[in-house]
């Protein structure tokens, strides 16, 4: 199942994405008027915590919209919506992890694959959406670069995971930007204040549930900057796959329903070209992640 969140006449609100058409059910509309459900989530984070049996709620819902009398009052065509990240807000700071591919640690300067594991976070406040306008932040930096991500989406409190429970604990996944200031992380030598400028964290377009991505390390992830093929890399090539991501990290804070892992970036980062090729106002950014979509800002 696709899902997304966006806003209709004032009111965030989420739900599938309509088969075959460009639009979106109001899973709460059509639970409030046919009360399909004992009970069903108002929030997309409390229904992420109900794990695949949120999925089977809004299965319920939508078949029971199709058998009514008029279906097309519980959908909104995308034209008439605001896009929202999947997860609007996360329950604490996305959690990312760095030099998660070899091709792109060297790039960044090191001689080989990192052994330990990097994470680093990002503010709940860079969260931002698909088709989102977004600031460089000329005004702070001079160096923004793009990172296209593949992002887990966690559905159950876990600490201590094993590797072998650990796709138990995923709901599904998306797509992140992981927009970057490159002379902020230089000058301040840590990650929070270069990774953390409003709306460096766009993710989107959907949240795709685990049973429609059985295998996500084999996913390609493809970055545009203005057309021109930035990364063109494979989630195969993670040094450390998500399950290693989930244990290790488990190990040491507990995970939560809604909160968002980012997996790493591949090779061909602005900062990677020489010259570097860092973000101008003027520029679209796309990042394709096979089987769930592409995520696609413009810059100003």
């Amino acid at each position: 199942m696709k899902i997304l969140s966006y806003r209709y006449e004032g009111i965030i609100k989420f739900g599938p994405k309509v088969k075959k058409e460009e639009a979106v059910w109001d899973v709460l509309a059509i639970q409030e008027t046919l009360q399909v459900v004992p009970s069903f989530p108002e929030t997309i984070v409390e229904g992420i915590a109900n794990g695949m049996d949120f999925v089977e709620q809004m299965r319920k819902l939508t078949d029971a919209a199709l058998k009514s009398e008029e279906p097309n009052q519980f959908k909104h065509a995308f034209s008439t919506i605001a896009w929202l990240s999947p997860i609007p807000r996360t329950p604490k700071n996305i959690m990312a992890v760095g030099r998660n591919y070899e091709d792109h640690a060297k790039e960044m300067g090191l001689q080989s694959a990192p052994e330990n594991l990097m994470v680093f976070t990002k503010s709940p406040t860079t969260i931002a959406a698909d088709e989102e306008t977004l600031s460089v932040h000329a005004n702070v930096t001079s160096s923004y670069d793009y990172e296209g991500e593949l992002a887990v989406v966690i559905s159950k409190k876990g600490d201590n995971i094993p590797k072998k429970l650990a796709y138990d604990h995923v709901f599904g996944y998306t797509i992140a930007n992981d927009l970057t200031a490159r002379d902020l992380q230089t000058k301040h030598q840590q990650f929070f204040l270069g990774k953390s400028l409003k709306g460096s964290c766009p993710m989107g377009p959907y949240l795709v549930t685990k049973d429609e991505l059985p295998d996500p390390q084999s996913l390609s992830i493809v970055t545009k900057v203005n057309g021109e093929l930035r990364q063109n890399g494979h989630t195969k090539d993670m040094i450390f796959t998500i399950e290693d991501l989930i244990a290790q990290i488990s190990a040491l804070v507990t995970l939560e329903p809604g909160d968002v892992i980012l997996t790493g970036t591949p090779s061909g980062v602005g900062k990677g070209f020489n010259p570097p090729k860092f973000l101008a106002s003027g520029d679209t950014v796309k990042v394709a992640v096979e089987g769930i979509g592409t995520l696609v800002n413009r810059f100003e």
